[in-house]
């Protein structure tokens, strides 16, 4: 009998995967400075490229509460939700692949405590209320083999929600600019 591998070779996959495409959305978001002139479709991507990076920030936020100003706010909301929602699956995946590794830290047990007793309604609120620590959730889920539809589908909820109200406020925001 031999030693088992640190990662199955569907863990590396996974793995290499989350790699790929959070430096893809490194770099792409580096290069997007003209999608706020396509509409909905912009705001989707750059939602999406800014979610995409696990563990490092970009200001998707930023660009919903703009847009509110200037798009449909429930529109904007939607498109940042469901990009934003798709970019969260790097850190399952992350996650997925790596949860011998992960599982040995304080903040991942926290986590997948909360994630196994209450599942993808936990995701909801962890997505839907402002976390600099998402991507944990994210993690954990993986980790925990949560199926990816329902993290994906209670993370595209949340997110939705919460950037339906933050266009909103940026469209009041702008309009009290506006105003002054």
């Amino acid at each position: 009998m031999g030693k088992k591998p640190l990662f199955s070779r569907q863990d590396a996959l996974a793995l290499a995967g989350a790699i790929c495409i959070s430096l893809l959305a490194i770099y792409l978001f580096s290069h997007v400075q003209g999608l706020q002139d396509w509409g909905y479709a912009g705001v989707f991507f750059i939602s999406l490229v800014s979610s995409a990076t696990v563990f490092v920030p970009m200001p998707g936020f930023a660009i919903v509460f703009a847009m509110g100003a200037f798009l449909n706010p429930v529109l904007v909301g939607i498109a940042a939700g469901i990009g934003s929602g798709i970019g969260e699956t790097t850190g399952y995946l992350a996650g997925y692949a790596g949860h011998d590794a992960v599982m040995r830290t304080r903040i991942f047990r926290q986590h997948k405590d909360g994630i196994e007793k209450y599942g993808p309604l936990a995701i909801f609120v962890l997505a839907f209320v402002p976390n600099p620590v998402f991507d944990i959730a994210g993690v954990a889920s993986g980790a925990i083999k949560m199926p990816i539809w329902k993290f994906a589908l209670a993370t595209i909820c949340g997110k939705t929600a919460r950037y339906i109200l933050l266009a909103y406020a940026g469209g009041i925001a702008y309009g009290f600019w506006q105003w002054g």
